[in-house]
């Protein structure tokens, strides 16, 4: 039987991303190994769990919950994962199958299109919110006559245009690629990795989603975080923590969970580019642990938002709404400041 050598995915948040080329005997001959297992085991606990908990929070900030602009901003990262998650059962159908795609070319697309934007769009949203919480400490007075929620609608929807934009490659590239039977959902940069355009785009895409979903957020959110304690240790400050917990435990999960995905992505470049059968053999590995963690991201959040900063058992006689509203009460920074300023000129007087 002729091998056939498909430009294999890689790289795309699913469980197909294997660094190998496949062949026909190997489709053939496939046995799910315990990383499968395991694997699907993550990918249906985080459709579960993730469409739950951040259903939940979509549905108490949309109909239970005053629209402040820290409501705005963790309703559309809520919006963001379980879109992401509901997706997932795609996912899960692939890997059941064998690795073999059976819902089409558009639905290959939008699968792996859905997931970027999740990306792009949780990434830029946290930006934003570090932005706002950095403004909010240095502009005390300038945000409170200015900071209203909408002008945050204006600037959410600016970050999911941009989302948006960042992820049409995944969905331009992606296509499926049918041979004896069994159908790949791949990213066709021009069918084969050795054409320089393939490689070019591939390179493009991996090197654009690093420093635009990762290098750049993160180096905006560690500046504006040492501005605010900066800030606040000079001032002397007393701030309300609870949405400062937040923030700070939503971005460590964000980061801590999808660096290792960008980590392996690059040494997935390495090793196609490179014909490293070493390294391929532990991308193979890599890439599917990476991108279960990447999803786990879209599970945690919500539960962040409840019990972050707070005592389990208080938590635990207080009814859901109350727990989503104290977990978004607007920080009092500003508050704290103007009033610290007033009391200062106060005593000038005296």
């Amino acid at each position: 039987m002729e091998n056939i050598t498909i430009a294999y995915p890689t790289s795309d948040i699913t469980p197909l991303d294997s660094t190998s080329n496949m062949t026909t005997e190997y489709y053939e001959d496939y046995v799910k190994s315990p990383l499968d297992y395991f694997t699907l085991v993550v990918y249906s606990l985080a459709f579960l769990l993730g469409t739950t908990g951040n259903g939940l929070v979509i549905w108490f900030t949309i109909f239970k919950m005053k629209k402040t602009v820290n409501v705005i901003w963790f309703l559309n990262l809520s919006i963001a994962d379980f879109t992401f998650t509901a997706f997932l059962p795609i996912s899960i159908i692939y890997l059941a199958n064998d690795f073999n795609w059976v819902l089409g070319t558009f639905m290959c697309k939008l699968n792996s299109f859905v997931a970027f934007i999740n990306l792009f769009a949780s990434v830029f949203l946290l930006t934003v919110i570090s932005i706002d919480r950095c403004i909010s400490v240095i502009f005390p007075v300038w945000c409170q006559n200015h900071r209203t929620p909408r002008r945050s609608v204006f600037v959410v929807i600016g970050v999911w245009i941009l989302a948006i934009i960042f992820s049409l490659p995944y969905f331009i590239f992606r296509d499926t690629y049918e041979e004896y039977n069994v159908v790949t959902c791949y990213n066709n940069f021009v069918f084969e990795y050795s054409s320089d355009i393939g490689r070019s785009r591939h390179e493009g895409t991996v090197i654009v989603r690093f420093i635009v979903g990762f290098l750049i957020p993160f180096t905006i959110v560690v500046f504006c975080y040492t501005v605010i304690a900066v800030r606040i240790r000079r001032n002397h400050m007393t701030t309300s923590t609870k949405p400062f917990k937040v923030i700070i435990a939503v971005i460590i999960a964000f980061f801590g969970c999808w660096l290792p995905y960008h980590i392996f992505s690059f040494l997935e470049l390495h090793s196609i580019y490179r014909e490293d059968e070493y390294l391929a053999s532990e991308t193979r590995l890599g890439i599917p642990l990476t991108s279960s963690l990447a999803f786990v991201n879209s599970v945690v959040n919500p539960f962040l938002y409840v019990f972050i900063g707070r005592d389990f058992k208080d938590k635990y006689w207080r009814s859901i709404q109350s727990i989503f509203e104290k977990a978004f009460i607007e920080d009092s920074t500003h508050n704290d400041l103007k009033s610290k300023t007033k009391s200062t000129s106060d005593s000038n007087v005296v």
